[in-house]
């Protein structure tokens, strides 16, 4: 497969009735603002995109060192003629964590939208299966808003499922508590720490697409996106709570880990100080010298026996007094 076939994930344009239509390579070189709206999306770690933004998108330098660099964050760039926007989506790969986002990075002009990723994304396939259906977008703006709705989408099952995750830990931890637990709560702290350390980025850029006006973003889109950036900082305050409430069930845990231990501890020492005098008066006793007591009567064992139960017994019940009172 070549280069060119692996960079072009897909294209649609606009058609004389205004729904966007798939095109290719072709269609993209022929294109022109008068013919209706253009989406090209490219693969960014291909050569040929690099190719085709240096020499025919006809965009500064500046905007395609943006689009093509390897670390991003959410973020939204105004510039002459346009608008650069990077947005992140969570990672539902074969294998991946879903923590592991995944940045789009977009270029978006009143009748122009260049959009590139790396790792795949299922929220780019929704908005095409909506296009091949014909119920898709019909314009840069709306196409750009379809993508945020279908990125934030996709957030909401992993919320949820993490949401649940710790309700099954809370209810597990009133019945029982062991190590695996930490290392689950650990786990699940960790996940909703990094999901909100990246989508927090990303709600301030949805808030200022929803708020502010840019040429190219029509006052429907605003309101479409409104709506995202008002679900996202939904999806903010589950995994804030999601933080707290794994802290709260780390430290309970560790508490009672810690009471267990102690009550160990505390019966081992209570052995050990019953036993005590017990152990000096045999090991006094098992000197090899001569003058032991009873070293000579048949009966010491057994008077022994009797004094060492005695005192174990008083030592017993001097602890249970000294406990009760």
């Amino acid at each position: 497969m070549s280069d060119t076939h692996e960079a072009l994930i897909c294209a649609y344009r606009g058609g004389p009735e205004g729904a966007l239509r798939q095109t290719d390579w072709s269609g993209i070189r022929d294109w022109q603002p008068e013919a209706g709206t253009l989406w090209v999306h490219l693969n960014r770690k291909a050569s040929e995109s690099r190719r085709w933004l240096e020499s025919d998108s006809g965009l500064p330098g500046l905007v395609i060192e943006a689009l093509l660099q390897e670390e991003t964050r959410p973020r939204i760039a105004p510039m002459p003629g346009g608008l650069l926007v990077i947005l992140r989506g969570v990672n539902l790969n074969p294998g991946a964590n879903p923590e592991d986002m995944v940045s789009i990075r977009m270029w978006i002009e009143r009748d122009r939208l260049i959009t590139l990723r790396g790792p795949r994304l299922l929220a780019v396939q929704d908005v095409r299966d909506d296009l091949d259906a014909g119920r898709g977008p019909a314009t840069a703006a709306e196409v750009l808003a379809a993508l945020a709705e279908s990125l934030i989408a996709r957030m909401g099952p992993v919320v949820v499922e993490l949401d649940e995750a710790l309700d099954t830990v809370e209810e597990t931890l009133l019945t029982q508590q062991s190590r695996d637990m930490r290392a689950r709560l650990i786990a699940l702290r960790r996940q909703g720490i990094i999901l909100r350390r990246y989508i927090a980025p990303q709600r301030e850029v949805l808030a200022r697409l929803a708020s502010e006006r840019f040429e190219v973003i029509a006052d429907t889109d605003r309101a479409r996106l409104r709506e995202v950036s008002d679900r996202v900082a939904r999806y903010m305050e589950d995994l804030e709570a999601v933080r707290d409430r794994a802290a709260v069930a780390q430290e309970e845990l560790a508490n009672r880990l810690t009471d267990r231990m102690n009550r160990t501890m505390y019966l081992l020492s209570v052995v050990a100080t019953l036993f005590l005098p017990l152990s000096f008066v045999t090991g006094l006793l098992g000197v090899n010298v001569g003058g032991i007591p009873g070293a000579d009567d048949p009966s010491g064992f057994i008077v022994l026996s009797i004094i060492l139960a005695v005192t174990l017994a008083a030592e017993a019940a001097i602890f249970w007094i000294s406990r009760s009172s």
